[in-house]
């Protein structure tokens, strides 16, 4: 097996990928970045890790690295993917790839050029019970799939304390239920069409903010098949041992499960076995290494491993930057809707209008898998 030499900028969020490769096997931290020098010593400090610097093109001209992972705020997302593909890097983001459509040309068409792999990290598939689901999913146990149920409900207010979030732009979508939208997508990859409607409470509002917080939509596919998806984010939570803040239910002619976060808890109802409860509490310390359930680092490791085992064997790593395009027309089909009135909205429509037709080959694919990977 490959080592893998990696760079990172964003050292906010970035504080899970650097645990992540500094524990794994198949990485090599080689050097971090971030503009605010009190955070690169703050993590220097933290993780005897001294190689940072506040300049993204000295990273980038850094000949070591193969790989640089991306988590700076997300309007920097573009700039960042597209400059580090110029310098004939392998680009790892986390999610959200884009905060919109705007761009995804131009990323498409460079990564093309580059020969280089962009992989979106979308924590929630690589987290233990959603990975046990996905497992039982690829073996059929769940029969004919009808429904797939995502949501991701939390009490977020404390999110805007960050500067940047309450810029215009700011999204509960883009930097929240992509968790929930991308979980449905990967069962229900032929979503064509969405209907839905969201409201702003007043709790965003004392923020300034005119963004829906609270969202419920519906999705099928051109076999009838329904996704739902929901999010809430300023209004006060239930908690976790009432409500899981991430859950994923598939319900299918032979079975049902329900995977959930940051529980550790996956739920089966599988024909002839009856129900089953599976908890992996014994590997807490592995997925939350910090102050209570923060951060993904767990998740991370999972994913920059299964990153690693795809450029061993040339395999394409899923999500891909053509996967999240669609996911993110689909987001922006679920913002059309909403602003209309429920009125239901094609994803075709959208990938249309924005030069991206070329894409519709994807909502006709039967499953979107990341194929095999080791667990932890």
């Amino acid at each position: 097996m490959n080592t893998y030499k990696l760079g990172v900028v964003g050292l906010g969020e970035g504080r899970s990928i650097m645990s992540a490769a500094l524990s794994s096997t198949r990485w090599e931290l080689v050097q971090v970045c971030d503009i605010n020098p009190s955070v690169c010593k703050l993590r220097a400090e933290e993780f005897g890790f001294d190689q940072w610097t506040t300049d993204y093109g000295e990273l980038l001209s850094n000949p070591a690295i193969d790989v640089v992972a991306i988590y700076s705020p997300d309007p920097l997302h573009l700039p960042h993917m597209i400059q580090a593909l110029q310098a004939g890097k392998h680009v790892i983001c986390t999610k959200p790839m884009l905060t919109s459509l705007e761009g995804a040309n131009e990323l498409l068409e460079l990564a093309g050029r580059s020969g280089k792999h962009v992989f979106v990290g979308q924590s929630s598939r690589f987290f233990e019970p959603m990975i046990r689901q996905r497992a039982d999913y690829e073996r059929g146990r769940h029969g004919s799939i009808q429904t797939v149920e995502a949501h991701y409900i939390a009490d977020s207010r404390w999110f805007l304390n960050k500067p940047w979030s309450r810029q215009k732009g700011f999204s509960w979508m883009y930097n929240f239920m992509i968790h929930a939208v991308d979980l449905v997508r990967w069962y229900l990859p032929g979503a064509l069409e969405v209907t839905g409607y969201g409201n702003v409470s007043g709790n965003s509002r004392q923020y300034g903010l005119e963004t829906w917080d609270s969202m419920r939509l519906l999705v099928r596919d051109e076999e009838g098949r329904i996704g739902q998806i929901s999010g809430s984010y300023t209004l006060p939570a239930l908690g976790s041992e009432v409500e899981p803040g991430i859950g994923c239910v598939i319900r299918g002619t032979k079975g049902s499960s329900r995977a959930e976060y940051s529980n550790l808890l996956y739920h089966t109802r599988f024909e002839g076995e009856g129900r089953k409860t599976y908890s992996f509490e014994n590997k807490r310390d592995y997925y939350f290494r910090f102050e209570g359930n923060s951060h993904h680092a767990g998740e991370y490791q999972n994913y920059i491993d299964y990153f690693a085992e795809c450029l061993d064997n040339g395999a394409k790593p899923l999500p891909d930057a053509e996967e999240a395009v669609v996911t993110l027309a689909l987001m922006a089909a679920m913002e059309r809707t909403m602003r209309e009135g429920g009125r239901p909205v094609r994803v075709d429509e959208l990938l249309r209008e924005n030069g991206l037709a070329h894409l519709r080959k994807l909502l006709r694919d039967e499953t979107m898998s990341r194929g095999e990977m080791r667990l932890p």
